[in-house]
């Protein structure tokens, strides 16, 4: 009998006793002689292709039901051949009385030999049938199951993986680093993470060093004086006598990095959190021009309420956070902070990297507003209030009485100068699909800002997960994707050290980076687990978050919120539009105050970090759990994004009483039908093992990985956003640009704004609609071609 090819669906079935053949016995199976050793097989091909997945056939047979638990059925019997149809089909064999006599051999004369032949095989036969069982059961023991799927396998390499991370290992790793902040050369702490992170086996590790425009402050603290009395006081509160008997570090840190330098007299005028109906009732009262603002810090991002005091006017700027915005454990009335004006990036290479032979610009201030932070207890003083507020436990909020005049003259002194900022990059290249990045980031120490020791717990967290993960590495495993770790320099100043790497090689990230997870401030509190997640990654965290809850205590809200945060990522979701995602520890309090108090930057010393976590396994838990979704998205066949989740929250960002958005919720529905078709037809195949195609599946995670690019606009105003998947903080769920625009046309007679934002939007919706339907277009041709 000729060979023949099955053709049409796959037929899922094992041959068997193929190791007891010899070359070329398929070709002989219609010999007389074999026929009449074969049992009747019966195949039923019916039932078998109306089950779905079917990967084995069945036999029925007393044997088969024996072996029914075993994968890998090897039954080592000459008597068993499967039958073979000349058609390419299998065909049920007819069961015939007569089947014995035709395909017996002649019966041998002698009875006793027969009796004997007869026990041999009856022996020979329970020796095959116990050691096929063995072989079964072994077989079944080392491959795993049809049930088991391949993702609870690797839940237990993450497992593996992540039960080395150590608290006390954590705490040992910071300790040490807290020893190197004092050196004034940036390159020591450097120098110290490439070290570590050699020990623990990565592989090439670099040094990124880029030469930058930094803003810093002047060999002297700046000073409020009072015109009336002559008083002069600097940043904290403290006379300029008393204070340069104490002098401190910390008060010549007290500034604001790229504010305009010099001195300024001029009234003091109260303008609460400073945003448009702040300003609208001001304007009505006073003439603001040249005067000096007292903001409160919050509410809105910084740079935005300084573009409109600066719009409307003012010189100068004097910036504190009210202490009943803060916790009530919290007392930072004497304590003073600085503030980065900077966007982002090397002021003096803007949207582009500051390598050598670059175009640098003259920008030594990035404002033309003088603006000082102060602390709470000098504006006490400025106000003439006492500094505690608190009556029968409510707090009063400073305040300025409207009919009182306070004449200011302040100076702000600050010293510009080029620096080098140094970024450590380690990679652990794929195995499979080495040219895809999840980049992991923290930052370190530089050496000219402020002395905070929350850079310890990043780099200690990051270097814990380094150590678990190059354990298992060394025994042989590697990730399907690259993993990129980076150390970023002058994060304070405006995260310069990560944008820069991010414009120095924006074309190779904008095409390979997958996601990026943030490790920037981890531990700001010791309440409440706080998770931050682009909407494509908010399920995964969301599990995460869950599965901790219900190891720990029970968490009062596990909501994943995509909304903006400090840090690094900033680069990566404005520029890149990358899947981003952050793991942090808050105080409760401080979530349901107003947003962006973060943007000041305390003196945070190591004391306060272990008072917060004495015994680190709030590190432990960040590390593990930032750990098992990095494992995740660097070892899954299909990336764990989801793309209905983007529709829903575009979806959710539409809702309430907001005028002319009849147009964004019809695109919006559409966009949701997309992509609930994308997930159906393409995203739940690729995610079955027995339907995975290697082609389609990295063709998906083409799409998966782009699919945030879309929703990144071109105009925003300062500090929002490019990414308008994110909001402004969690008690806003709509776009942050449109309710901007919608606050700023209130005051205008024409809604040109308005609409111009609207358009943005419009087309950010529409460009991710006509992204998932091509994405299925594609994916059809690519069908009709292999048909």
């Amino acid at each position: 009998m000729s060979r023949h090819e099955i053709s049409g669906k796959k037929m899922a079935y094992q041959k068997v006793n193929a190791d007891q053949r010899g070359p070329g016995h398929s070709h002989y199976l219609d010999n007389d002689d074999l026929q009449a050793t074969a049992l009747d097989l019966e195949w039923d091909m019916e039932k078998e292709l109306e089950e779905p997945g079917f990967d084995q056939f069945q036999l029925d047979s007393t044997e088969n039901q024996n072996l029914e638990n075993s994968e890998t059925v090897d039954l080592s019997l000459d008597s068993i051949q499967p039958a073979t149809s000349p058609k390419g089909r299998f065909q049920r064999l007819q069961e015939e009385p007569d089947y014995a006599t035709r395909y017996t051999r002649s019966a041998p004369k002698n009875n006793h030999c027969n009796f004997c032949r007869l026990l041999k095989i009856l022996c020979m036969a329970i020796i095959l049938f116990i050691f096929g069982i063995l072989i079964g059961y072994y077989a079944h023991e080392n491959c795993p199951s049809n049930a088991t799927s391949s993702g609870t396998i690797d839940l237990q390499l993450y497992q593996e993986i992540l039960k080395t991370i150590q608290a006390e290992d954590i705490k040992k790793s910071f300790r040490n680093l807290v020893q190197l902040y004092k050196s004034e050369d940036d390159m020591e702490i450097s120098k110290e993470i490439k070290t570590q992170w050699t020990s623990l086996g990565l592989e090439d590790i670099q040094f990124v060093n880029y030469s930058v425009l930094l803003n810093l402050p002047g060999p002297f603290p700046s000073s409020v004086t009072l015109s009336s009395s002559g008083q002069c006081f600097y940043p904290n509160g403290q006379p300029c006598s008393e204070a340069r008997k104490h002098s401190s570090q910390d008060l010549l840190y007290s500034y604001a990095a790229y504010s305009a330098k010099g001195t300024l007299e001029a009234e003091v005028i109260d303008v609460s959190y400073g945003n448009a109906d702040d300003l609208k009732r001001i304007k009505k009262m006073k003439n603001v021009t040249n005067q000096i603002a007292l903001l409160k810090l919050g509410k809105l991002p910084l740079l935005y309420k300084l573009s409109l005091l600066e719009k409307a006017g003012f010189g100068g700027v004097l910036l504190y956070i009210d202490p009943c915005d803060l916790p009530k454990t919290a007392n930072l009335s004497y304590d003073t902070f600085m503030v980065s004006l900077n966007p982002g990036g090397d002021p003096s290479t803007p949207g582009y990297p500051s390598i050598n032979g670059s175009f640098r610009e003259n920008r030594s201030n990035l404002t033309s507003l003088l603006v000082q932070p102060i602390s709470a207890s000098l504006v006490a003083k400025l106000i003439s209030s006492p500094n505690d507020r608190t009556e029968n436990g409510v707090c009063s909020p400073l305040e300025l009485p409207n009919n009182e005049e306070r004449i200011i003259n302040m100076q702000v002194q600050t010293v510009t100068k080029f620096k080098t900022v140094t970024n450590v990059v380690g990679y652990l290249k794929g195995l499979t699909s080495p040219d895809r990045y999840i980049i992991v980031g923290s930052h370190h120490h530089t050496a000219y800002s402020y002395s905070r020791q929350e850079w310890a717990s990043s780099t200690a967290i990051i270097t814990a997960f380094i150590r678990s993960l190059m354990l298992r590495v060394k025994r042989g495993w590697r990730p399907n994707r690259s993993i990129v770790f980076c150390s970023w320099g002058g994060t304070a100043f405006g995260n310069i050290g990560s944008y820069e790497w991010g414009e120095d090689f924006k074309k190779v990230l904008q095409k390979n980076v997958v996601a990026y997870v943030s490790l920037h401030s981890p531990i700001r509190g010791n309440l409440s687990l706080y998770s931050v997640a682009s909407p494509s990654l908010q399920q995964l965290v969301a599990e995460k978050n869950n599965f901790n809850c219900s190891r720990r205590t029970p968490c009062p809200d596990t909501n994943v919120s995509s909304v903006q945060i400090q840090g690094d990522a900033n680069y990566f979701i404005n520029h890149l539009g990358v899947p981003t995602l952050q793991f942090a520890y808050e105080d409760i309090k401080v979530l349901q105050g107003p947003s962006f108090l973060s943007e000041a930057l305390f003196p945070n010393h190591a004391t306060k970090i272990e008072e917060m976590d004495p015994f680190f396994s709030l590190h432990e838990t960040i590390t593990k759990l930032s750990g098992e979704v990095i494992l995740q998205i660097a070892n899954e066949p299909v990336l764990p994004f989801n793309a209905l989740d983007i529709a829903i929250e575009v979806q959710n960002s539409l809702k309430g009483n907001q005028p002319n958005t009849h147009q964004l919720l019809a695109q919006a529905t559409r966009l949701r039908d997309s992509a609930e078709l994308f997930q159906s037809d393409e995203m739940r195949p690729a995610n079955d093992p027995k339907e995975r195609v290697p082609v389609r599946v990295r063709m998906l995670n083409d799409i998966l990985q782009d699919m945030e690019k879309s929703f990144l606009v071109q105009q925003v105003p300062p500090g929002f956003y490019r990414n308008i998947l994110y909001h402004l903080d969690e008690k806003t769920s709509q776009f942050s640009i449109l309710l901007e625009a919608w606050e700023h046309s209130k005051s205008l007679a024409s809604n040109e704004t308005l609409q111009e934002a609207v358009s943005e939007v419009l087309h950010s919706i529409n460009s991710a609609q006509v992204y998932f339907k091509t994405g299925l277009d594609v994916f059809e041709s690519v069908l009709v071609g292999k048909n």
